[in-house]
C-alpha cells in the first residue's frame, strides 16, 4: 500500500527503536495469518480479509496477484478461482477495495481534532499524548469493519490509541509495536493491550507485546471473550464481541484516575468474566469486493453468530422482537450453557443493545424496550442502558445484547466522563419500562354541549357515516395500488384506519346531531386516529368547515363551510387545483356547491352534481403533473393512474350523497 506523506499535520512521527532494541519493522501490507475461523481472502489488496470457514470451507491461502481496483465491484482473483459476477458482489460506497480501511480511518481523523494518525501505520492515537504522562496507556484494535469500534473510543477516559487491520483482519505486528513505542515514549506508566479473543489478534498483539517487553516496556494484555452463544466449551474459548467496549470504558476510567497497570488488569479481568454477549442476525454482511458471507432465507434469523459472519448456534424462523429478545436472554442465562452469564433476581446490570450495522433505529428502539421489560420480569435491575451502534459487522442487519454484572464501583467507572466520540452521552440513571408520564393538558369544556343523535338529525348522521366507512373499507386495496406509483402504498390503509376509528366511535355513542359539533368531533377523531398527511388534511378541512355552522345551519352556510374547509387545506397544505391532489376533487365539488346559495335550491340535486364533478376531477388527475405531495418528486411519465387522494375524496362525497338519499 502506498504510504501517506509524512508531512501530514494529522500524523504522529513514528518512534525509533531504543539503542540496543529491535529496529522498527515496516508495516505489513501483504497477507496476514488467518484469524480464528478465518483464512486470508482470495482478493488481493484486502490485506488478509477473511471469509468464514464455518460455511464455505477452508483451504490454503491463495497467492495474491497484483491489482488496482477502481471500484468496490472491480475484483482481482487468484488465477485458479472462478470470477465473481457483478451481481454476486454487494454494493459498497467506497473509493477502492484496497484503500477502504485507510480511507475510513483518515475520514475519522479529519473530522476529529482529538485524534492523529501514526506515520506509516494504520494506527490512530490521542492528539494530546502528553496527557498520558504518568498514566497507563490503553491500546486496542482489530480488523476494520466494526466501526465505530475501535477508533471511535479514542479519547480521554477511554483508549489512548487503536491499531486497525484491513476489513475483518488482524492488524500488523509492526504497527502494534509502533503504537506501543509511541505511548511509551510519551511517558506512559505502562501499556495495556485490550484484545478480542480471536487467534489472529491474540497472536499479533502477543508477539508485539513480547517484542516491546524485550525493549524494556511495561506491557500487559487482557483478552476479552464475552460470547454467550455456545453451550459446550470451545478450545478457542469465547469470542470477543461488543462487551469489549465496556472493558474499554472501565479501563479508561481507571487509567484516567491514575490506577496502576496491575490494578487496571485486575479490575477489567474480573469485569470481563462477569459479562456476556449474544448476537442475532436477519441478514449477512459482505466484505468490500466480495459476495455476502452467508445466506439466510427471507423467513430466517440466526442466533449466536459472530461479528464477521461466523456461524451461530442455530437458525430459527423470524419471530417478533419480544420473542426474539426473550430467546436471546434465555439462551444467555441457561444453566446448561457453558458460556452463560449467571443472572439472578436482584442482579444489577449494564445493558448494551448494539446495532450490528444494518438494523434501523426504529427496530433498535423496539428491541431495547423488549430487553428492559424482559430483564425486569426476571427481577434484574438495569442500572444503565446503552442503545446504538457500538461494534458492528459492516451492514449486517442484526442486533447483539450485552449484559455486564455491576456493583457501585463498576457503575462509577461506567459513568465517568470521556471525550471518546462514540461513547454515548449516557444518563447516570437506571433504565425502566414504566416511567411517570407527563399529564396531557385537558381541553376546555365546550360552552355548548353537543346534542347526541337521538333525533332524525343524529340518525341521518349515523347513516351517512356508516356509508362513508363501508365505502372506504371497500376501496382499501384500490387506493393502496394507486398510491404505490407515487407514494409508499398506504393510502388505502390510512383511509381504512379512519373508517374503523369512525365505526368504533359511532358504536360507542350516537354522533352529535348538531352539524358544527359533528364536524369538530370528526376532525379530532381523524387527527388522532387516521395518521399520515391525509389525517391532518381532513382534520383541517373539517375543523375549518365547522366554524360557519356554529352560527347558522341553512343551505348557504354549508356552501360557506365547504369554502372554509377548502381554503384551510390550500393555505396549510400548499397545494392548488391542478397539482394532482385531493384538492382537485374538493375544489371541483366546492364550485358546484355554490348552488346551495340559490333560493329554493334542492340540496340533494346540488350535491349530486357536485359528486359528479368531483369524480370527473379525480379521473382527470391521471393526466396531470403533480405539483405537491410525494408524487411531485416522480416523473409525470410514471404517473399513469389517478391520484389516490383525489379518488378517496370523491368517494367520500359519493358516500355522503348515498347516505342522505337512503
Amino acid at each position: 500500500m502506498q504510504q501517506r506523506p509524512s508531512s501530514s499535520p494529522c500524523r504522529v512521527p513514528v518512534p525509533e527503536a531504543k539503542p540496543g532494541g529491535a529496529a522498527p519493522r515496516p508495516v505489513r501490507r501483504g497477507p496476514i495469518p488467518k484469524r480464528h475461523g478465518f483464512h486470508p481472502a482470495p482478493f488481493p489488496g484486502l490485506g488478509g480479509v477473511g471469509s468464514s470457514t464455518t460455511r464455505a470451507g477452508g483451504g490454503p491461502p491463495p497467492v495474491p496477484t497484483s491489482c488496482s481496483a477502481p471500484a468496490a465491484v472491480t475484483l482481482c482473483r487468484s488465477p485458479w478461482l472462478p470470477p465473481l459476477s457483478a451481481a454476486q458482489v454487494s454494493k459498497k460506497l467506497v473509493n477502492s477495495v484496497a484503500s477502504c480501511a485507510d480511507d475510513a480511518l483518515a475520514g475519522l481523523v479529519a473530522c476529529n481534532p482529538g485524534i492523529r494518525l501514526l506515520q506509516g501505520h494504520r494506527v490512530a492515537l490521542r492528539a494530546d499524548l502528553e496527557g498520558i504522562r504518568g498514566r497507563v496507556a490503553l491500546l486496542s484494535g482489530g480488523g476494520s469493519g466494526h466501526e465505530p469500534a475501535h477508533a471511535g473510543y479514542i479519547g480521554k477516559g477511554m483508549l489512548t490509541g487503536v491499531v486497525a487491520g484491513a476489513v475483518f483482519a488482524s492488524p500488523a505486528v509492526g504497527s502494534i509495536l509502533a503504537a506501543i513505542r509511541a505511548v511509551t515514549r510519551a511517558g506512559a506508566a505502562g501499556t495495556l493491550l485490550i484484545v478480542k479473543n480471536y487467534t489472529g489478534d491474540r497472536l499479533n498483539f502477543g508477539l508485539a507485546l513480547e517484542r516491546a517487553r524485550a525493549e524494556g516496556a511495561a506491557v500487559q494484555m487482557v483478552v476479552v471473550g464475552d460470547d454467550s452463544a455456545f453451550a459446550a466449551p470451545k478450545k478457542a474459548g469465547r469470542r470477543g464481541l461488543c462487551g469489549t467496549v465496556l472493558v474499554h470504558k472501565v479501563a479508561g476510567a481507571l487509567a484516567e484516575a491514575g490506577a496502576s497497570l496491575n490494578e487496571i488488569v485486575k479490575t477489567v479481568s474480573a469485569a470481563a468474566k462477569a459479562m456476556g454477549t449474544l448476537g442475532l442476525s436477519l441478514s449477512p454482511c459482505s466484505v468490500p469486493g466480495s459476495k455476502p458471507t452467508f445466506q439466510l432465507a427471507h423467513d430466517e434469523m440466526e442466533l449466536g453468530l459472530g461479528i464477521h459472519g461466523e456461524a451461530g448456534v442455530r437458525r430459527m424462523k423470524v419471530v417478533s422482537a419480544d420473542e426474539a429478545v426473550e430467546t436471546m436472554l434465555t439462551h444467555m442465562t441457561d444453566p446448561s450453557n457453558a458460556s452463560r452469564l449467571p443472572l439472578s433476581p436482584g442482579s444489577s446490570v449494564v445493558l448494551v443493545v448494539n446495532n450490528l450495522g444494518g438494523l434501523s433505529y426504529l427496530e433498535l428502539g423496539i428491541v431495547a424496550g423488549a430487553a428492559v421489560r424482559s430483564l425486569e420480569s426476571r427481577g434484574v435491575h438495569v442500572a444503565r442502558a446503552l442503545v446504538g451502534s457500538f461494534m458492528t459487522a459492516l451492514e449486517m442487519a442484526g442486533v447483539s445484547l450485552t449484559l455486564m454484572l455491576v456493583d457501585e464501583e463498576l457503575l462509577r467507572l461506567i459513568d465517568a466522563k470521556t471525550t471518546a466520540m462514540a461513547w454515548p452521552n449516557l444518563a447516570a440513571a437506571p433504565a425502566m419500562s414504566r416511567r411517570e408520564e407527563v399529564p396531557a393538558p385537558k381541553e376546555e369544556a365546550e360552552t355548548v354541549q353537543p346534542a347526541t343523535g337521538t333525533g332524525t338529525g343524529g340518525q341521518r348522521a349515523q347513516l351517512v357515516l356508516e356509508r362513508v366507512c363501508s365505502t372506504l373499507l371497500a376501496l382499501e386495496d384500490e387506493l393502496n395500488e394507486l398510491d404505490r406509483a407515487a407514494g409508499d402504498g398506504d393510502c388505502g390503509h390510512t383511509h381504512a384506519r379512519a373508517a374503523r376509528a369512525i365505526q368504533e366511535w359511532v358504536r360507542a355513542r350516537p354522533p352529535p346531531a348538531a352539524p358544527a359539533q359533528l364536524l369538530s368531533a370528526l376532525a379530532d377523531l381523524l387527527l388522532q386516529e387516521m395518521g399520515g398527511s391525509s389525517g391532518v388534511l381532513y382534520g383541517l378541512f373539517l375543523t375549518a368547515a365547522a366554524q360557519p355552522l356554529h352560527r347558522r345551519g341553512d343551505l348557504p352556510a354549508w356552501a360557506d363551510a365547504t369554502d372554509a374547509g377548502i381554503e384551510a387545506v390550500r393555505r396549510y397544505g400548499g397545494a392548488a387545483p391542478g397539482d394532482r391532489t385531493m384538492l382537485d376533487s374538493l375544489c371541483a365539488a366546492g364550485e358546484v356547491l355554490q348552488g346551495l346559495r340559490a333560493p329554493g335550491a334542492n340540496p340533494l340535486q346540488v350535491l349530486g352534481a357536485a359528486v359528479q364533478s368531483a369524480e370527473a376531477a379525480a379521473e382527470a388527475t391521471r393526466h396531470m403533473e403533480a405539483g405537491a405531495g410525494r408524487a411531485s418528486y416522480i416523473s409525470s411519465a410514471q404517473l399513469l393512474q389517478p391520484d389516490p387522494g383525489a379518488v378517496a375524496a370523491a368517494a367520500v362525497l359519493r358516500a355522503v350523497l348515498e347516505g342522505l338519499q337512503s
